[in-house]
């Protein structure tokens, strides 16, 4: 954020840097749709200090998930309370387990259901976390069963507690494409310039962060509408050439006229990104665009 009095209260800058040599900085957690890509909440705060960890972030998108969905995340969320939590509302996580109890693991013990993979019992830990009420505390089950299962060296816990339902091999496909909340995140910050905000109050960086998400939202439901008419998946699509399009067209899109918008929405369907690549494979075939790729409506 711009380095000033106010942002500098309200989100000060990590202690590794010398006064006068870092810039204020937000800590932003964004909960994604899997398929499409949008955001469906997002929270934020100072990097550092009480109430900064993705834990004390994510308790407030957890309202935005409903009953049979399934949270993905990485080895920050993978903890007894967030675990107990979720079952609670029905839904089900998978999370790489965290580093000590990862180290810990013991496919011996437990019930046994294949190759490294067990369900084991989780003690509720007998310290309150000083963000718990004692009511909650209290209200959390004493004991917990979950899953662990190693699979592409990493090791998972999950509340997904049937193998013949969901099979190792689908958790090791569900979490790899965990990887795609990283590159949305950059294409926040770098696509859509969300890395450096240039608001000089808190409040105002605060909205500029909800305008750049409204409109990656607004991005990603244009990408939703052309993968369904080359009946392709949202995430085939390249998010990059999406924006470019936009701009490149915006002067025969000021009245909305339908033909128009509907030509945008075949031109974002052609570009597609190969199987597990990202945006930055295809920049090279970008720049070599053809003659009739040069007038965006000349389709």
């Amino acid at each position: 954020m711009a380095d000033t009095s106010e942002n500098q209260a309200a989100f000060p800058q990590p202690t590794s840097q010398k006064p006068g040599l870092g810039f204020p900085i937000s800590r932003l957690l964004g909960l994604f749709c899997l398929s499409s890509g949008a955001v469906l909440d997002a929270a934020t705060c100072a990097y550092h200090g009480e109430g900064s960890d993705e834990q004390t972030l994510l308790r407030s998108p957890l309202d935005r998930l409903e009953a049979g969905s399934v949270l993905v995340g990485d080895a920050f969320f993978a903890t007894y309370f967030l675990l107990a939590e979720l079952k609670r509302r029905e839904v089900d996580a998978v999370f790489e387990q965290y580093g000590a109890r990862r180290r810990s693991t013991d496919f011996r013990r437990g019930h046994r259901l294949g190759e490294r993979d067990h369900l084991i019992d989780l003690e509720k830990p007998k310290v309150r976390p000083s963000w718990m009420t004692e009511t909650h505390f209290a209200q959390a089950p004493d004991r917990l069963t979950v899953r662990e299962v190693q699979v592409g060296g990493k090791t998972l816990v999950t509340t997904l507690l049937c193998a013949k339902r969901t099979p190792k091999s689908e958790l090791k496909s569900l979490y790899r494409q965990r990887w795609h909340v990283e590159v949305d995140f950059r294409h926040l910050k770098t696509t859509m310039g969300m890395d450096i905000l240039g608001s000089k109050s808190p409040a105002m960086a605060i909205k500029e962060i909800w305008v750049h998400l409204l409109a990656y939202n607004l991005i990603r439901r244009m990408m939703l509408q052309a993968a369904g008419i080359k009946g392709v998946l949202p995430r085939q699509l390249s998010f990059k050439n999406a924006p470019q399009l936009c701009m490149a067209c915006r002067h025969y899109l000021t009245h909305l006229d339908p033909d128009a918008i509907k030509v945008l929405l075949r031109l974002i369907a052609k570009r597609r990104v190969p199987n597990g690549a990202s945006d930055d494979a295809l920049d090279a075939s970008n720049h070599a665009r053809s003659n009739e790729d040069q007038n965006p409506f000349h389709y």
